[in-house]
């Protein structure tokens, strides 16, 4: 595994602790981020924070990778297997989604949802 890989593994873990500090530092100043839940995107680390916190006050998604892509841009390209619980615990999504990431100076400038 890469530092990136790692990284990546590292901020997965805290996103599914809710430790949102530990993700957003890893993210660019003007990271941009899609809100996979509302539509559309973000920008920065802090409309992250209200993305994430709008979407954990309505679902509770856990998300673990499962293979790491190293793609010839330097992204990287990451399938991960993703559920999403609504808060009374009913399953509302199990099942594998890819997640592409760019990187700028070692972090996270921006990432995609592969369709």
């Amino acid at each position: 595994m890469n530092e990136e890989e790692m990284m990546l593994g590292r901020i997965y873990e805290a996103f599914n602790r809710r430790d949102m500090d530990t993700v957003l530092v890893a993210m660019h100043p003007a990271v941009d981020w899609p809100n996979g839940w509302e539509g559309g995107r973000v920008c920065g680390p802090e409309e992250v924070r209200s993305y994430w916190r709008r979407q954990w006050a309505a679902v509770d998604p856990t998300v673990v990778p499962v293979d790491f892509e190293h793609r010839r841009d330097g992204g990287i390209r990451v399938r991960v297997h993703q559920t999403v619980r609504d808060l009374s615990g009913n399953m509302l999504m199990d099942g594998e989604v890819v997640h592409v990431y760019t990187f700028e100076a070692g972090l996270i400038k921006a990432m995609d949802i592969e369709k």
